[in-house]
């Protein structure tokens, strides 16, 4: 029998980038709860409200590139921080923690369960 997702809700606006992405990461792997073990998947949803409104420091904004490989003989296309958050704030922020996630079995799953919103 599986268990019942418990959802937490997380304010995203003016929080930097980095650090929300931390703290989600954390609490889509159910760190916060006093039952944790590391090889079970504790169900929580987490729900990210005001994505659009996050922070970067320094010059991050200008200088962060995001890379992908289209498979294509010269199909390297690249995005600067500053496009990507204008066009798509929920991308970033689940990049950022899908890279904070550990890289198992379990990180797929878990990435589903993070919503975001604008």
């Amino acid at each position: 029998m599986s268990q019942p997702i418990k959802p937490i809700e997380v304010d995203a606006h003016g929080k930097i980038l980095g650090r929300l992405a931390t703290s989600i990461a954390l609490l889509l792997q159910g760190k916060h709860d006093p039952s944790y073990e590391p090889q079970k998947d504790i169900p929580y949803r987490v729900k990210v409200t005001g994505a659009k409104d996050i922070k970067v420091t320094g010059t991050k904004m200008a200088t962060k590139l995001y890379r992908w490989y289209t498979g294509y003989p010269g199909g390297l296309k690249e995005k600067k921080l500053q496009v990507a958050l204008s066009e798509s704030p929920s991308y970033v922020l689940r990049h950022a923690v899908e890279g904070m996630l550990p890289k198992n079995r379990l990180r797929s799953r878990r990435m589903k369960r993070l919503v975001i919103e604008y």
